[in-house]
């Protein structure tokens, strides 16, 4: 397939004295093309295929479709319920431990190998593990973590790329793991989005150019000791939703689709993809007026072009949970993905009920035989091509140092970093200078890898959780002998030091927790003030602030870059801190030791509402443009920012959120219980049991998102701000305190709700809920008599005696929503 979008040609663009020039354009497709895999038919491979489902129960096709999660899942289930796959969530290891070693998952590899190849079937059918290996295989303790996929973007290395797959590759094998849900091939067009960081880029190019590479690195020939299966995701359009919003609409138009969104899939499915997995999101076509709906039951996606006119011939799976997406679908049944050309299931927790749903769906006509001897031929095929064998058998297999690339990622390192200032050319430093390194992420592992990190958000990590990295600040140490560290500047005087380095940034994150809500807007300092407060204390003092920004994505930092006299974007860089140093000092021989090479592979905003912000916009106008990046010897000064501290939101919303997956921070959860206060922080793993209460992390609406209490005597839980915060005047009118809520079991007696002092016994309520599933429970404002709108730092609290059970998500402050007929009624 030779016709491939470019990007259109860039406006004329702000700072671009060392920018790139935006490719030029290229006629875009007018139609899905008709492709062909690198992966050819193999007739005697479709003849065995043929026989093998000739000779399977409707169980076990069933079985064979579904894939569930390791937590949920004994070795023994796979051979009862001839289940075709099983798959470790992010911060899912074996036995529950995050310390498990590589000998420990082969160990449990094998076990469900052996389970599947032991069932009463005429022919013995291999189970699939499949894992989120994102950045190097980063669910397992010491393998090497490699750039995240923005930083991979700016380092523009194709060729290196593909040789970090094969290296990721191998480190799954080294787990007995042989199925990898990567490449993301998502291009992102609002950085709102809390997954841009998974993204190489904003323009289909890039995206384009790594998707093919990093397949044939993954897959390989698919018959080595070192090769895995390899997934295209998200199919389609998960970049582009409206104002970023995980799961949202994408409006494209169907050209867009094509040449925008699909741009990364061509090249990959070329390369021979064997699977690939079906996106939240769903696709409007507002200027077509024509609604596709949810992709994972979307028909003319999944089959019509991906299957029949783009010919793709291996699997379709599902996300976490991707079919309750569907209208009218739930976690444990839904036809109608199935029809639509979904093969293969991921249903972490009711697998069971599942098969038992699609079994009778099947018998009543719903689904026809024939679309599940489809799904099954289709996963038949990949698992003969992946010649997969037991676990054990790998000479990978339980090694640690085949988990090890720590030069290759350390290169992609120093190639990621993008040069945004360095007025007075105060970079690169010598290495006999006196150092002061500040900074919240300059001694943490955790900010420096992100999400999808030994646990799903890539929370609740400490730095020796990464036995084989090392974080920016040993970098700095390592190579230069006068180095001192002070996290938040406390406690040394600037003037002693020749120059200060902050590191700085966002925390980590993945799928909805990093989304920019429509309450929230792009300013840095506006979620992170700390890093603003660190920058502050040691500007303006007589000496050179260098800052590395530590980010998921582009931001609006015009305050930090006016307090740095170099700025350093180095995104996410994984286990390999030194890499960050190699770039920012001078060799020993006072030469440059490794150059900045790393080119904007996203465009960085001049305001904080700038979103969306795409090279070839209308009006483009950024900061620094698409392919900006300075290098050393080539000055260019930025000097002074213009600054706007502004705190408005960026979209159009009613809601405040007081806790929900985009906004955790700004009222953090606790717990109260006789006589004991905890924080439930970040660990979503993580069970909290007081004296007469239990927390557990839950689903109410997405993946763990949601807090389920057990009350066993009296206690509470509340959402409570370090300071008082006012409840915007869009949301206080006619508002609602609203939160989502799945009730187990009924309250033995009262149960109060509170706004600050201010409580509404809902204990009725409570128990109307009872066994309903989710439900919205919307108690107007004006309920909570005297409360103070203006100065609130406890937004919600719940306080019951016992036997309560019930789970809290979306907990948010709603505007106009007190007319709502499903509000609760004021007491009197």
């Amino acid at each position: 397939m030779k016709r491939r979008l470019t990007i259109l040609a860039a406006a004329a663009q702000l700072l671009t004295a060392s920018a790139m020039a935006a490719p030029a354009p290229q006629a875009p497709l007018s139609d899905w093309p008709q492709l062909k895999s690198a992966v050819a038919p193999d007739a005697q491979l479709e003849a065995r295929v043929k026989d093998i489902v000739a000779g399977m129960t409707l169980e076990q096709k069933v079985g064979q479709m579904t894939q569930s999660e390791i937590k949920t899942t004994r070795p023994e289930d796979v051979r009862k319920y001839y289940l075709g796959s099983v798959l470790n969530g992010g911060g899912s290891w074996p036995n529950g431990s995050k310390y498990a070693t590589p000998a420990d998952w082969v160990k449990l590899a094998d076990a469900f190998y052996d389970a599947s190849m032991s069932t009463d079937m005429r022919h013995e059918i291999p189970v699939i593990w499949g894992i989120d290996a994102m950045h190097g295989n980063s669910n397992v303790l010491g393998a090497t973590l490699f750039p995240h996929n923005i930083g991979l973007g700016a380092a523009r290395d194709p060729k290196r790329v593909g040789e970090m797959a094969a290296a990721v590759a191998k480190a799954v094998r080294a787990t007995g793991i042989n199925w990898v849900f990567a490449p993301t091939l998502a291009v992102v067009r609002d950085d709102r989005w809390g997954r841009t960081y998974e993204s190489f880029s904003e323009d289909p190019k890039i995206v384009a150019d790594y998707a093919g590479e990093y397949v044939k690195g993954l897959q390989g020939t698919l018959k080595e000791d070192a090769n895995v299966v390899a997934t295209a995701k998200h199919y389609v359009g998960d970049g582009g939703t409206d104002q970023g919003k995980d799961r949202g609409v994408n409006q494209s138009t169907k050209s867009e689709m094509m040449n925008i969104h699909m741009a990364g899939y061509y090249p990959a499915l070329e390369a021979g993809a064997q699977t690939v997995m079906a996106s939240y999101n769903s696709w409007t076509d507002v200027a077509a007026n024509k609604t596709y709906g949810k992709m994972h039951g979307n028909k003319e996606l999944l089959t019509e072009v991906l299957k029949q006119k783009m010919g793709f011939d291996g699997f379709v799976v599902t996300d976490w949970n991707g079919i309750a997406e569907v209208p009218g679908c739930r976690n444990d049944s839904c036809p109608q993905a199935i029809n639509a050309g979904i093969d293969m299931v991921m249903v972490p927790d009711d697998w069971k009920s599942f098969i038992a749903n699609t079994v009778q769906q099947v018998k009543d006509g719903t689904i026809p035989m024939a679309r599940i001897d489809d799904a099954v031929t289709r996963i038949l095929r990949v698992k003969l091509r992946a010649n997969l064998q037991k676990p054990s058998a790998s000479v990978h297999a339980g090694k640690m140092e085949s988990m090890q690339a720590r030069e290759l990622a350390r290169k992609l390192v120093q190639e990621s970093l993008v040069l945004l200032k360095n007025d007075g050319n105060v970079l690169p430093l010598a290495r006999d200078r006196k150092i002061l390194v500040v900074g919240k992420s300059a001694d943490n592992m955790a900010n420096q890898s992100g999400g999808w990190t030994l646990t799903w958000q890539g929370t609740d990590n400490k730095n020796s959780d990464f036995p084989n990295g090392d974080t920016i600040l040993a970098g700095l140490k390592e190579a230069a002998p006068n180095v001192t560290f002070s996290a938040d500047a406390s406690g040394v005087n600037v003037a002693d030091y020749d120059v200060v380095v902050a590191v700085i940034g966002e925390g980590p994150y993945a799928e909805g927790d990093g989304d920019i809500g429509p309450a929230g807007n792009l300013r840095h300092s506006g979620r992170y003030p700390e890093d603003l407060a660190v920058l502050k204390a040691v500007a303006g003092k007589g000496k050179p602030v260098v800052t590395v920004f530590v980010t998921g994505r582009p931001l609006y930092a015009n305050d930090l870059l006016n307090l740095s006299d170099s700025f350093v974007a180095a995104w996410l860089p994984g286990s390999e801190g030194k890499g960050v140093a190699d770039v920012l000092l001078r060799g020993a021989d006072g030469k440059v030791n490794a150059p900045f090479t790393g080119k904007l592979s996203f465009s960085w905003p001049k305001g904080p509402c700038q979103a969306p912000l795409n090279v070839g916009d209308k009006n483009y106008a950024p900061l620094f443009a698409y392919g900006y990046g300075l290098e050393y010897g080539k000055a260019k000064k930025v000097g002074r920012l213009a600054e706007d501290n502004s705190t408005a939101p960026c979209g159009k919303t009613n809601a405040f959120p007081v806790f929900n997956q985009s906004d955790r921070a700004t009222f953090p959860l606790y717990v109260q219980s006789g006589g004991e206060r905890k924080a439930l922080g970040a660990d979503l793993n993580a069970t909290h049991a007081l004296p007469t209460l239990k927390v557990e992390v839950a689903q109410v609406n997405t993946q763990q998102d949601a807090r389920k209490v057990t009350w066993t005597g009296p206690g509470a839980i509340e959402a409570r701000a370090a300071a008082p915060r006012a409840v915007p005047a869009y949301a206080a009118k006619d508002g609602v305190l609203a939160f989502d809520t799945i009730v187990t079991q009924a309250p033995q007696g009262p149960v109060q709700v509170s706004i600050g002092t201010s409580s509404v016994d809902m204990a009725g309520e409570f128990t109307r809920l009872a066994g309903q599933g989710k439900k919205t429970v919307k108690i107007p404002l004006a309920c909570f008599k005297g409360a103070d709108l203006g100065k609130v730092d406890t937004p919600f609290r719940v306080q019951a005696q016992s036997g309560l059970v019930a789970a809290f998500a979306n907990i948010q402050v709603i505007g106009g929503a007190a007319k709502d007929a499903d509000a609760v009624r004021c007491a009197n």
